[in-house]
């Protein structure tokens, strides 16, 4: 729901009822939250009402109850999940089989020390070697971002094209800021604009099938940064050049708990978590890691993550690993929750 603090009951704050009848929450509770927000308790109450009979609501009701099986399984590996403390371990040089076999193939998020050691990116990548070795370049940036909740789902309208100089500029100047960034959905146009960039990575031939890196995709921006709750529809890479991210981690099996509201992302906000508006989320597993230079974090298909940046950062990610990584086949498509 985009707001909960609007005074009229919209088709949003319906949603937002329907969704948590079906999932169980006490009416009374809904009600209490609506109040809260500004609602008169006269309509609130006549609006949960009207759905606790609504026929559209029984029919999903029907429909999630025929779905329990599929979160029984779901279940059952969150208690094996609790079963051990489950953690973001981390490795040096971390081996190509064991690798596979401790964490690809089953699904665990790991970060990974030593590998970029000889990327000439680590000595040579900072904010005055981008602006006076590309600074010409024209470049996509997303801007816009405070202004608009969605701005990931609507990234293609914040999208505008300047110098990387100027934009490098602005990066030294901000501070801590999520308004402007420029991420993975600018890629198509910033590979061809800085492609000499690429010649200061090199293959992770340890794990990828030693492919160009230049398949990868670049993110730099100021502290600040947010990228919402999402999951990939791939394993990847993160391999942090630049500044520190810090990053919460969520476990695949807790999809029903964590509000997916449209395709691969989730509304709730990693930076503080409103428990009132997710009350579900209060028994998600959550894990945290602060990702450094020099670091890789392997984050697996399914795995729903939160990114922020704590200094100005470079991130560069890849999905072409030697094993297969394709997961597209059968998903359900542009869900729209």
């Amino acid at each position: 729901m985009d707001s909960l603090s609007s005074m009229q009951v919209d088709n949003e704050w319906r949603r937002w009822i329907a969704e948590n009848l079906i999932l169980g929450s006490v009416p009374q509770s809904l009600c209490d939250v609506m109040v809260a927000a500004g609602v008169a308790a006269d309509e609130a109450r006549r609006e949960v009402e009207a759905a606790q009979t609504s026929p559209y609501i029984a029919g999903a009701t029907r429909l999630k109850n025929r779905l329990a099986k599929h979160d029984w399984i779901l279940d059952i590996q969150r208690k094996l999940n609790r079963q051990f403390e489950l953690k973001i371990e981390r490795h040096h040089k971390l081996g190509r089989e064991r690798f596979y076999r401790e964490f690809y193939s089953t699904g665990r998020p790991v970060i990974i020390t030593g590998m970029l050691d000889d990327w000439p990116a680590m000595q040579k990548w900072n904010l005055d070697y981008f602006a006076s070795a590309y600074g010409d370049a024209e470049v996509q940036v997303q801007f816009g971002r405070d202004r608009d909740a969605q701005y990931e789902i609507n990234s293609v309208q914040h999208r505008q094209t300047m110098r990387f100089g100027d934009y490098v500029a602005m990066i030294g100047k901000a501070g801590r800021t999520n308004d402007f960034y420029m991420t993975a959905n600018n890629t198509s146009q910033n590979r061809r604009a800085l492609s000499g960039l690429w010649r200061d990575l090199l293959p992770l031939s340890e794990y990828q099938d030693g492919t160009s890196p230049d398949d990868g995709f670049f993110w730099l921006g100021p502290a600040g940064t947010i990228t919402p709750f999402h999951h990939d529809l791939t394993n990847n890479f993160m391999a942090q050049v630049i500044g520190r991210k810090r990053v919460l981690l969520i476990p695949p099996a807790e999809v029903a708990r964590v509000y997916n509201h449209r395709h691969c992302f989730c509304e709730v906000d990693g930076r503080a978590i409103d428990y009132n508006r997710f009350p579900m989320m209060r028994d998600v597993q959550v894990l945290e890691c602060i990702l450094n230079p020099g670091e890789i974090l392997f984050l697996p298909v399914g795995c729903w993550h939160f990114v922020e940046g704590l200094d100005a950062s470079c991130t560069v990610s890849s999905i072409n690993f030697r094993w297969d990584n394709d997961f597209t086949g059968f998903y359900p498509g542009q869900l729209d929750y």
